[in-house]
């Protein structure tokens, strides 16, 4: 999960990194394909825990953190489809980039309490069932097309 993590980051950072050497003469636009597939990723990770992980750490009594966990997934998932709406409309880059990092801040912020707190008990808590199907999702899971994050407004 930490690795998805990483790998998440790593695509909005390549954009980001992209978008800033297209500022410079004879640079073409960033590619918005690392991006694309950072929010696909982060989406389906937002779904794998919120399907795989956090009911069962909710029925074992870890309310408050699954519920900020809720709460931020779904402020990450209205900022990725802020950037959506940005991509699209063709926005200026330097607006991007913005989004980009404020993106990168949030991630930041929130796995940082996600991965010491969250990830432990996970570990401690998930039966051995809960874990297998958490580990076959890992390998080849699609996330169902229409799903939503339970806090997302957007």
């Amino acid at each position: 999960m930490e690795r998805e993590h990483r790998e998440i980051d790593g695509g909005i950072e390549e954009y980001a990194a992209g978008l800033e050497a297209g500022a410079e003469p004879d640079h073409d636009a960033a590619d918005p394909a690392p991006l694309r597939r950072a929010m696909e990723g982060l989406r389906r990770h937002i779904y794998l825990e919120e399907e795989f992980i956090f009911p069962p750490l909710k029925a074992s009594g870890l309310m408050m953190p699954v519920f900020v966990m809720l709460r931020e997934h779904g402020e990450l998932w209205d900022a990725m489809s802020g950037l959506d709406d940005l991509l699209a409309t063709g926005a200026n880059a330097s607006v991007i980039q913005t989004a980009c990092q404020d993106l990168l801040l949030r991630l930041d912020a929130h796995n940082s309490k996600e991965e010491p707190v969250i990830y432990p008990q996970a570990d401690a808590q998930l039966s051995d069932e809960a874990t297998a199907r958490l580990h076959d999702f890992l390998a080849d899971g699609r996330m169902p097309d229409g799903w939503k994050c339970e806090k997302a407004t957007r």
